[in-house]
């Protein structure tokens, strides 16, 4: 996968209207974001579609994307983030927690074959977030896990902890702060 410097590059230049780096940011990036709207939409057709939608939306807005407010890659995965939260609000499937012991393992995970060396940096990602989540209070992890992972609102949140909104809101802030701040310290 490209670095951070290189997808900003390409954002910048989508916003001036070139396809050629569209096309390099889409095959940079795609699986990804995939890999994330098959997660929540447990459906490959409707993944596809979200996908679809997701990069049309990024053609559209690449101009507002700003280096200072984030990494570009979590830019596009908020942005296919919010298209499977609009089908999911649509649709109002039951989601259900996952059973498996290592969920963030999971995340990534892509009928696409990786390169030894994007495979080895993904390996190396999830293991930084995986150790990372480990510092979380189980409230904080499950919440972040599910809002961002599942596709759950906050209200459904609340719901299912049987907890005030207010209150789920804060554990998934503060585990999000505590999690950049951890990751952060690791890239150090």
């Amino acid at each position: 996968m490209a670095d951070r410097q290189q997808l900003a590059a390409w954002l910048q230049a989508v916003a001036n209207g070139d396809e050629s780096a569209f096309q390099k940011l889409y095959a940079a990036t795609s699986p990804q974001l995939y890999a994330l709207l098959l997660r929540m939409l447990r459906s490959p057709e409707r993944a596809q579609d979200a996908l679809q939608d997701a990069y049309v939306r990024i053609w559209q807005k690449a101009d507002t994307y700003s280096p200072e407010r984030g990494a570009p890659l979590t830019w596009l995965l908020s942005i296919a983030r919010y298209r499977a939260l609009d089908l999911l609000r649509r649709r109002q499937p039951e989601v259900a927690m996952p059973e498996e012991p290592d969920r963030v393992a999971t995340l990534l995970e892509d009928e696409q074959s990786l390169s030894p060396l994007q495979e080895n940096e993904n390996q190396q990602s999830l293991a930084a977030v995986n150790a990372c989540l480990k510092n979380l209070s189980d409230e904080q992890r499950d919440s972040v896990l599910l809002a961002y992972y599942e596709g759950l609102t906050h209200q459904e949140l609340a719901e299912r902890f049987d907890a005030p909104l207010g209150t789920v809101k804060s554990w998934i802030r503060r585990g999000l702060l505590r999690l950049r701040d951890c990751l952060t310290e690791g890239s150090a």
